[in-house]
């Protein structure tokens, strides 16, 4: 039963994470209801688990594609994802085999998470925590995206990001805005 109670807890943290960021959301069964992203995690979560057996491996491929089809994301059962991620519209999300994902990181619709490489090497990102990325940006090879960085729309980084940054571009050019307690987070919109 610890089991059972863990899933609760996880999934009462994703509804409350898609609470806190999406302003368009007005109650816990409307999110549970109608957010493609967080049934898409919640789909992502059992598949990786099965992704860990090997037998498991070739259903798990086969229920990320049901579950693509069904909420327009399509997560690699292998990628792993920290706690309360967030994915706002959802459609058009991808995120690689060998991707890892931070904790309270939010995507919005039409983000890469790639790979540059066919060899069965880390060829996807790695995500800090408390990380945003706008809407059609691409995150392509094992870059490594710092905690606290915000990648603009449509910006494609291909280099490491350090933590506090916001990535604006094609390709993505860095910028180390000043925050302090009443600025805490600059909306990288301004930069592009």
């Amino acid at each position: 039963m610890g089991w059972v109670r863990r899933v609760v807890e996880r999934a009462r943290e994703d509804v409350d994470g898609a609470l806190a960021r999406d302003p368009a959301a007005s109650t816990r069964l409307e999110v549970v209801l109608t957010s493609p992203g967080l049934h898409a995690i919640w789909a992502h979560r059992g598949l990786h688990e099965l992704w860990k057996h090997p037998a498991g491996r070739l259903p798990a491929r086969v229920l990320a594609t049901v579950t693509r089809s069904v909420t327009g994301v399509e997560i690699h059962p292998a990628a792993r994802i920290g706690r309360r991620f967030f994915i706002d519209h959802g459609m058009g999300v991808v995120i690689g085999e060998t991707a890892e994902v931070g904790d309270d990181v939010m995507l919005y619709h039409g983000v890469t998470l790639g790979g540059r490489s066919l060899e069965h090497v880390k060829r996807h990102p790695t995500v800090g925590n408390r990380v945003t990325i706008g809407a059609g940006a691409r995150v392509l090879g094992p870059v490594l995206v710092g905690d606290d960085v915000q990648v603009g729309a449509n910006s494609v980084v291909v280099k490491d990001v350090p933590a506090g940054a916001v990535a604006t571009g094609i390709p993505a050019v860095l910028r180390f805005p000043k925050r302090d307690a009443t600025n805490q987070w600059v909306d990288p919109a301004i930069y592009i």
